[in-house]
């Protein structure tokens, strides 16, 4: 394990490698306790470079067992070697083989990263940095390199041996033993090499591409479990003939390969041709997975095949880039995802996900531009900023530039850069190219940390038939940015008057305004429509056209208003959030001695017409129902946060919307169950998610824990078992229909250990200060594992990060348990440690005893012996 050595890498820094490597061949010898490794480099010194320039390669607990250069061995005065770098110190030769043999053992790489072998399965994962833990090399994106890859191994151990790119030969060896070779004829960075070998199921299937080659297509899956992964081999196949008709992407190899496994730190990972999954994201049916693993197992399916053109054939220079692969890549599986199923529903969605993970990452210590200028460990910047605020970042210039432009500038970025290690800069160029518009001040989005908020307030001159909206930008200072430049925002917008009918004007004057998107450049606007007959309510940043915060002085009967008829899904579910949250924070405020909230009862009417409004999609409507989360509360309050009265506040406004709804809710909830099997589309998904949220609603009225026992009982899909199940433990907590309905569900699903971790994540989330120790007690139950992430991530991951009452504990103990099991979790795995960490990314936004707790538990954690690299670049930044 890496231990801080207090080096940061900065942006401005970035020289080209004064070598290259071209070919590469790697020689694996596969054994659990001394995998032996051979690699021989082709090495070219650059053109410029001085004969006596040493080449450094880098390594992370190597063992190197052999040098040599174009066959000889070189003598100890010839290079230095630690198990960190390997330096060669005046290679005189412009162009030389580099001979490499090391040794590692896979089987106590309890990191996962590199080669590390896990359920008897051989398995690797490289990025960012973990190549360097296999030999020796220049580990760093722009070094560029085509692979050649012989395996060998026992049969009877690894009857599956694969790698990237084509299979190109096969054969029997003595002593039981035989090898696989693997060619990949793209060049590619090390972070994308991947090999896996092992006993392992297969299900088959192939595609034909758009120019007519056929494609071998593979799911590798622990035997037996092969019937899981039909729907992953349909979401594949969707993927390439989506990527065909959006973006002209045709696949490029003979054979695509996915291999889920069960210990992997990652949703999964794009290596050219062999994509290695957490099997989370593979496995799946009716009785195991719910809808949102149907739609995940859809999406990342998608996001890692996506990468193939987007990440794999066009990479990034420098670690600094990873938005250009990571954002971009997101933004391409959010639009197949709206294609596959409901546009304004997964817009919702996205936008439900930003603002929960995001937002509170600019607004924190760990606040970083979308394109970092510096790090200490780059596996600490694969962050929302990075994918998600990524992507709106793309989704934006889509929207300045419109579709027709949009997909010009990709296609020239995929023509220009195939095959190369691009930057943000050359991304950018290619939309300038295409449009002719200066997107300079546009970049800040990629440049500049935190999120903007325009406030903006309206008046209408009903004699001079004029409109007039006054906007002002800004955006708060964040860690190391205290001074912001203004930003170029598209503001999506429209006018909307009596009926929801859309309200014309005659002429604009104050902004650039085109087709509906108001330019936000300057600090403030005053923007005037002429011949406007009638006084309009606002809908601003429809679609969520930009990723800002409003702070827009509208009544609240135009929010009622536009909840009810404004064109834009998104504005409507948005006006509706916004009374929600308005009413919630009023709701923490009455339970802090404020006075009552005045309008709960008009909003609980409102929410009964949308529950039953045919018109809306009933996904749509479970969204729309659905109430902002305590931490979106404590994100809207700001400071002074007290998760307590925060519950309290939500526990009340839920409880007057489903008194106020008891028979509407009742019948439409009768009405909802399902007729048919279970099917995983949309539209079904869509019922089973509204009759849930009312599921939740009405198990707050007397007989709810009776009514919730008995949807668990009937369920006949993991959907609507988990869903009663979560009522059960989380409202009814106590209860015998709870203690029954969690023993049953753990009887059931013993030996299926990607079900038990609902079970875990179920009991992590229920509120209140009893579940700390509840959490502990489950840390000893046979099933867990401190050494698995999806065992970690389900029970730690969830109590710490969605267990506002029970995480932040007033007397700190919930705390104090965290700082004990991050570092217990480090001493195996730095980055899933690292991870957990950003817990506490908040901690300055509670009242003042919670905060003093906090701080005590990052400096346990801060001042632990040997920390890695990778927590303490967490800690000591959540700290500053």
């Amino acid at each position: 394990m890496r231990t801080d050595t207090g080096q940061v890498f900065k942006l401005e820094d970035y020289r080209p490698s004064d070598y290259l490597i071209p070919r590469t061949s790697l020689d694996f010898r596969l054994s659990p306790d001394a995998t032996r490794v051979t690699a021989v480099l082709t090495v070219e010194r650059r053109e410029g470079v001085a004969a006596s320039a040493p080449l450094v390669l880098d390594g992370d607990g190597l063992t190197l067992l052999g040098v040599a250069i174009d066959g000889q061995p070189l003598s100890q005065a010839d290079y230095q070697a630690t198990p960190d770098q390997l330096t060669i110190l005046a290679p005189a030769k412009q162009r030389f083989e580099l001979r490499l043999e090391t040794e590692i053992a896979p089987s106590s790489n309890e990191a996962l990263m590199g080669l590390y072998r896990s359920n008897n399965v051989y398995c690797t994962q490289c990025e960012a940095e973990g190549f360097r833990r296999i030999t020796y090399f220049l580990d760093r994106p722009d070094i560029l390199s085509v692979y050649t890859v012989r395996i060998e191994a026992p049969h009877n151990e690894a009857p599956l041996l694969l790698s990237n790119g084509n299979p190109v030969e096969n054969g029997v060896l003595a002593d039981g033993r035989h090898y696989a070779v693997w060619h990949d004829p793209f060049p590619k960075p090390s972070y994308l090499f991947a090999l896996v070998a092992g006993a392992l199921g297969k299900v088959a299937d192939s595609f034909t591409t758009m120019s007519g080659r056929e494609v071998a297509l593979g799911i590798y899956v622990e035997p037996g479990k092969e019937r899981l992964a039909g729907y992953a081999m349909d979401a594949l196949k969707r993927s390439m003939k989506w990527d065909e008709d959006a973006f002209g992407r045709e696949y490029d190899l003979d054979v695509f390969n996915i291999v889920a496994v069960s210990d992997f730190n990652m949703g999964a990972m794009e290596n050219k041709g062999l994509n290695i999954f957490n099997d989370k994201y593979v496995l799946a049916d009716e009785e195991t997975a719910t809808d949102a693993d149907f739609a995940n197992i859809e999406a990342i399916i998608a996001h890692e095949y996506f990468h193939n053109w987007t990440g794999n054939r066009i990479t990034c220079r420098d670690w600094f880039q990873l938005c250009l692969k990571e954002g971009l890549t997101v933004y391409r599986d959010h639009e197949f995802s709206a294609d596959q199923r409901s546009r304004a529903v997964k817009r919702i969605a996205e936008v439900r996900t930003l603002r929960a993970h995001q937002f509170p990452e600019d607004q924190g210590p760990l606040a970083h531009p979308v394109r970092p200028r510096r790090y200490r460990e780059i596996n600490n910047f694969y962050t929302a900023t990075v994918y998600e605020k990524g992507s709106e970042v793309v989704r934006m210039i889509r929207t300045i530039l419109g579709p027709e432009l949009f997909r010009a500038g990709m296609d020239l970025y995929f023509e220009r850069h195939d095959g190369e290690a691009a930057t943000i800069e050359d991304f950018l160029k290619v939309f300038e190219d295409v449009s002719g518009r200066d997107l300079a001040q546009f970049a800040l989005w990629y440049h500049q940390a935190g999120t903007p908020n325009l406030t903006v307030s309206s008046s209408y001159n009903a004699a001079a038939r004029a409109f007039t909206l006054e906007i002002e930008q800004s955006v708060p200072p964040t860690p190391s940015e205290s001074r912001k430049r203004l930003m170029h925002i598209p503001l999506a917008f429209g006018l909307v008057g009596a009926g929801g009918k859309p309200v014309a004007w005659e002429t604009v004057d104050g902004a650039t305004v085109e087709d509906g998107v108001i330019h936000v450049r300057k600090r403030r606007h005053t923007v005037r429509f002429s011949g406007v007959s009638e006084r309009p309510s606002v809908s601003l940043n429809r679609g969520f056209s930009a990723p800002i915060t409003l702070s827009a002085q509208q009544r609240a009967d135009d929010q009622f208003f536009l909840a009810s008829h404004d064109g834009d899904s998104f504005s409507r579910w948005q006006a509706f959030n916004t009374l929600l949250t308005d009413a919630l924070i009023a709701a923490f405020r009455h339970v802090l001695g404020g006075k009552e909230p005045a309008f709960a009862a008009r909003l609980a009417e409102l929410a009964g017409r949308i529950a039953v409004d045919e018109a809306l999609e009933p996904a749509y409507r479970a969204l729309a129902l659905s109430l902002p989360g305590e931490a979106d509360i404590a994100r809207d309050i700001g400071k002074g946060i007290d998760p307590d009265a925060i519950f309290a506040a939500r526990e009340m406004l839920a409880r007057t919307i489903a008194a106020a709804n008891r028979e509407v809710f009742s019948a439409l909830y009768d009405s909802l169950a399902d007729k048919g099997p279970f099917t995983p589309d949309a539209a079904s998904a869509g019922r089973r998610a509204l009759r849930n949220i009312l599921l939740d609603y009405l198990s707050l009225l007397p007989e709810g824990a009776a009514l919730a026992a008995r949807h668990f009982n009937a369920a006949t899909n993991m959907t609507d078992r988990a869903a009663a199940l979560t009522v059960l433990a989380h409202r009814h907590a106590s209860s015998r229909e709870a203690e029954e309905a969690l023993a049953a569900f753990e009887a059931r699903y013993r030996g299926d250990a990607l079900v038990l971790d609902k079970w875990f994540q179920i009991q992590a989330g229920v509120p209140g200060r009893q579940t700390v120790e509840k959490v502990r007690a489950l840390m000893q139950h046979p099933a867990f594992s401190i050494a698995n992430p999806n065992r970690v991530r389900s029970l730690i991951g969830t109590f710490s990060s969605a267990n506002q009452t029970g995480f932040h504990r007033a007397d700190g103990q919930g705390y104090r348990f965290f700082a004990e099991t991050v570092l217990e979790v480090e001493k195996r795995n730095p980055q899933v440690a690292a991870r957990l960490a950003t817990a506490m990314r908040s901690w300055r936004s509670l009242e003042t005893v919670r905060q003093d707790k906090a701080r005590q538990a990052l400096l346990q954690i801060a001042n632990a012996e040997n920390l890695s690299a990778d927590l303490r670049d967490i800690v000591e930044r959540t700290l500053a």
